[in-house]
This record gives C-alpha cells, sequence and structure tokens, in this order.
C-alpha cells in the first residue's frame, strides 16, 4: 500500500514485452510506477490520482477485431499520457487519426529526424538513433496534434498535443538501443507531468514502514527468512517498523547453498540481533520430494511445507496470525496476472496452500531486484547479502533437474560453490546477475579418468545477465574461467566427468532449468 500523496505514473499494459522495462525506467527517474490492465475503467485509474499515463507498446494491429481497446475515458482525465508504439496508434485511432499498415516495416535502430519545437525532445539532439519495431503507422494525426518527429519510413515517428498534454513515440524509449530515451522519459514526467523525483530508497523505507506498522499494529508476527537479499530486506523493513514484535523463522530444507545456514545464522542473530528461530527441515523436505520430478510439483511441494513449518512455529508462540515474505514484484508478474501467462509458480505466490492460515505481509511486493538492494543498503544490511545472487525459493531443488535426494544435493552443492569461487576470483559476480550449477540428474555420460572407463553425472554451468529477471542473456564468461570451473568440478567433485555451459537467453529459456 503506498502512502496517500504519492505520486504515480501508471503503465497500461497492452501486452508489450517491454511493459516491464517501461515501469522500471520511469522508477529509475526516481518516480514510482505500477503496471494495469490496458481496460482499466477509468474510474478505477482516476481512484489512484496518477500524474500520468503511459500505454504501453504490444503485439496487435489497432485496425484488427478484438485488439486491445482502453477506457476512452482516459483522455478526458486532463492527465499527461503518453503512448508508445501500439499506444500511440492506439491513442491516435482513438482520437480520430488514421492508421495503416504501409508494408514497410521497421526494426532495429533506426536514426530519428526532431522538428524545431517539441516538449518530449527538449534540450535533446536533432538528429538521434532510436529502436523500432513495428510494421504499423500513423498516417494522420488526430486534430490538435502536430508530428513532431520523423524518420525515412515514418512521417509520425512522434506527436504532441500540447494544450491536452498529450503525447506518442512510435519507438520504445524505454529500451538501452534508444541512447536518449531516458531524457525522454524525464521530459514527459518531470515537464509534462510534473513530478519531482522523490521515489528514493529512503522513500521506499518510509512507505513501507508506515504501511507495516498499520497493517501489524500490536500483533506478534513471523517472517519466512531464507538468507536472500529478497527475505533479508522485507525482515529489516518490518524490524524496522515493528521491532521486538518479529521473530524470524529460518527453515533450513537442505537446499540451500553451501555454508549458507551458517551465515544466515551469524548475520541476524548476531549483526542485527533479531530473533530467530533456526528449523533444521532437510530430512522433512526429502521425505516429501522423495520419487517428484514434475517441476511444478516441487515448487508446489516446497511452498506448501514452508508454511507448515511456519504453522507449526507459530502454534508453539502466542497468537501469531501474520507471515512476513519477500515477494518482489517480478514474482508476482511471473507466477500469471490476468494478462500476464503463467512462466512458473513462484513458491511464495503461486505455491502458497489454499488453506494457510496466516495474514501475508508482504513489503517488497511492489519492487523490483535493484530497488530492494537500495533499500537493503540504506537500512545497513551487509554487502554480502545485498549483493548476493537472486536464488530460488525451492533453492537446489530446481536444479536438479530429475528426483531430489541427499547424494545429489550434495554433488550440486560442491560443484555450485566451486562456480560461484571461481567467478568471484575473476571479480565478475556483482556484474552477473546469476551464476551457478546445474545438475541433469538423469544425464551421464562415457569419460576417462585414471585410465579406466567412468559413466559419470554431468554438470551444467549457467550465468546470464539480467536486469530484473523478465529477460536475460547468457554471459560470454572468459575461456579461461570457464576452463578453471570444468578442471575443478571434475577433480574435486566426485562422480562429475562432464561440464557443459548453457548459451541459451530468456525467452525463449528461463534462467532456472525449472
Amino acid at each position: 500500500m503506498l502512502k496517500e500523496g504519492t505520486q504515480t505514473v501508471l503503465v497500461l499494459d497492452f501486452g508489450a514485452q517491454y511493459s516491464r522495462l517501461i515501469a522500471r525506467r520511469v522508477r529509475e527517474c526516481k518516480v514510482y510506477s505500477e503496471i494495469i490492465p490496458y481496460d482499466t475503467p477509468v474510474d478505477q485509474i482516476r481512484a489512484q490520482n496518477p500524474q500520468g499515463l503511459i500505454l504501453s507498446g504490444g503485439p496487435a494491429s489497432v485496425y484488427i477485431d478484438d485488439a486491445p481497446v482502453c477506457d476512452p475515458g482516459i483522455f478526458e482525465m486532463g492527465i499527461p499520457i503518453l503512448g508508445i508504439c501500439y499506444g500511440l496508434q492506439h491513442m491516435a485511432q482513438v482520437l480520430g487519426g488514421k492508421i495503416a499498415n504501409t508494408e514497410i516495416s521497421e526494426y532495429g535502430q533506426t536514426n530519428l529526424e526532431v522538428g524545431s519545437k517539441s516538449a518530449l525532445f527538449k534540450d535533446l539532439p536533432h538528429s538521434q538513433e532510436v529502436w523500432m519495431s513495428h510494421c504499423d503507422s500513423v498516417t494522420t494525426v488526430p486534430e490538435g496534434f502536430r508530428s513532431v518527429a520523423a524518420t525515412k519510413n515514418s512521417p509520425v515517428a512522434a506527436m504532441e498535443d500540447l494544450k491536452r498534454r498529450l503525447f506518442g513515440v512510435q519507438f520504445h524509449p524505454e529500451v538501452a538501443h534508444t541512447p536518449s530515451g531516458t531524457d525522454i522519459l524525464k521530459n514527459f514526467l518531470y515537464d509534462a507531468c510534473g513530478c519531482l523525483p522523490t521515489w528514493t530508497s529512503v522513500s521506499m523505507i518510509e512507505e513501507a514502514v508506515d504501511a507495516i506498522k498499520a497493517q501489524v499494529g500490536d500483533e506478534q508476527i513471523i517472517c519466512g527468512l531464507s538468507g536472500g537479499v529478497d527475505s533479508a530486506v522485507a525482515a529489516l523493513l518490518v524490524h524496522k517498523a515493528v521491532g521486538d514484535q518479529l521473530t524470524c523463522v529460518f527453515v533450513d530444507h537442505g537446499l540451500l547453498r553451501k555454508d549458507e545456514g551458517a551465515q544466515v545464522e551469524k548475520t541476524f542473530r548476531k549483526h542485527f540481533q533479531i530473533k530467530l528461530i533456526h528449523v533444521k527441515a532437510q530430512e522433512r523436505f526429502l521425505t516429501k520430494l522423495s520419487g517428484v520430478t514434475d517441476p511444478e510439483a516441487k515448487r508446489k511441494i516446497i511452498g506448501e511445507e514452508f508454511i507448515r513449518v511456519f504453522e507449526e512455529v507459530a502454534a508453539k508462540m502466542e497468537d501469531v496470525k501474520m507471515l512476513v515474505q519477500g515477494t518482489l514484484y517480478p514474482d508476482v508478474i511471473e507466477s500469471g496476472t490476468r494478462d500476464a501467462a503463467k512462466i512458473k509458480t513462484h513458491h511464495n505466490v503461486g505455491g502458497i496452500p489454499l488453506d494457510m492460515q496466516f495474514e501475508l505481509i508482504e513489503p517488497l511486493r511492489l519492487l523490483f531486484k535493484d530497488e530492494v538492494r537500495a533499500v537493503g543498503e540504506e537500512l545497513g544490511l551487509l554487502d554480502e547479502i545485498v549483493w548476493r545472487q537472486p536464488f530460488p525459493g525451492p533453492g537446489l531443488a530446481v536444479r536438479i533437474i530429475g528426483e531430489v535426494t541427499a547424494e545429489r544435493l550434495d554433488l550440486l552443492r560442491e560443484a555450485d560453490g566451486i562456480v560461484s569461487e571461481e567467478i568471484k576470483r575473476a571479480g565478475l559476480y556483482r556484474s552477473i546477475w546469476q551464476s551457478f550449477a546445474v545438475l541433469p540428474a538423469d544425464l551421464k555420460s562415457v569419460g576417462v579418468m585414471g585410465d579406466k572407463r567412468t559413466y559419470s553425472s554431468t554438470i551444467a554451468i549457467r550465468a546470464v545477465s539480467s536486469e530484473d529477471a523478465m529477460t536475460a542473456d547468457w554471459v560470454r564468461l572468459p575461456h579461461e574461467v570457464l576452463a578453471r570451473i570444468s578442471s575443478r568440478i571434475m577433480n574435486e567433485v566426485p562422480g562429475v566427468n562432464r561440464v557443459i555451459y548453457d548459451i541459451s537467453s530468456k525467452p525463449p529459456s528461463t534462467i532456472e532449468w525449472e
């Protein structure tokens, strides 16, 4: 829940692959932004009192049957609106302009020529590179608009109606391939919308603390602590808000990275003096996972068992009804919303059992990972936790392709520890989003060790770069780093005779193998 008066710019999602990136870029300009469905009724939008709206791109054409259409009342709200790609075309069509398939597509980087006067392009070069991705174009602008920029194949690459503060661009200012994109967004946010750059780590903390206090009151609460940055920051935020009303429960399900349990104990019990209950439950989780190979089944089993452990801990305490979780905005999106298909169930979103007895407290639910890190630094969280690479809630269970057993966990844990050590040794750890080992448990191959034939396991190495895990590209690790990782794993981890490197990006792959 946001504090009343927080300046907000809403992104209406028309199904674009970049909708999440638009919201991120707005927040990077220190203005709060949230994604809503494209057909949200105008009364609901007005109730959120936004400073402005951004209409995202999308894969449809505005002139086809069943094309996504927003509530036309938004154009009568009197607030600034920026349409991007499909958003531009939809705005033009609703307001009386004309759109057509000109049979000349523009994809990739394109030169844009800006007219003599434009609010969107204020103080920006008249000639600049932008990123295009479209085959439809505005052929006639609506009454009150004028074209303010063009490309070779798009005479209306940007349009403005300054009186009504309505703007549109055919290109994508939110992507890195549009070098001046952030400045264009700032001109819209600061000048057109009148927003101030107040969405900072300090304001995020203030918003969260106030919301937590209002939700918790005098209740005793528990926090599911995993040791990763998300649950750690959630715990510190709640502790800042309610102090000793919070007890952290660290469920060591045996699916953690090497030495992770000891680090969690040290950080929270000794460094922050937060009440901590350490539940060692590896045998319990392995029993539940016995014989299970389906990835979704694993996630749901682990998510439910987490809750059952919390319920048992709470039953021994006095009247605990609330549970803190480190759920992030991308977790919510990937677990499936009305306009976003479910990619995979996140154990702390879609994996929560329907009969759970707790009221959830999710202070990070509206934040992206980079915002969580900024909040963690502001709260004084140790760098080794703040900058720890993301780790899935189900842990190593979803990095073992096949049944999860104690022996397979031990093997993968050692291999994963080597990957982490060598990435850090090469000075690459903080520049990589995630780097880890995967055990395709049933994939064995022939090898030779000590002049003898072996038939042993394969370890896959995965390293990706990303901004928020919505998209990711594989990292071109130096060959010498890969060589050290491979050599160490095959020499130091019994039962492995082959190491491979995953060079797939997201999409079409996901970051995790399961």
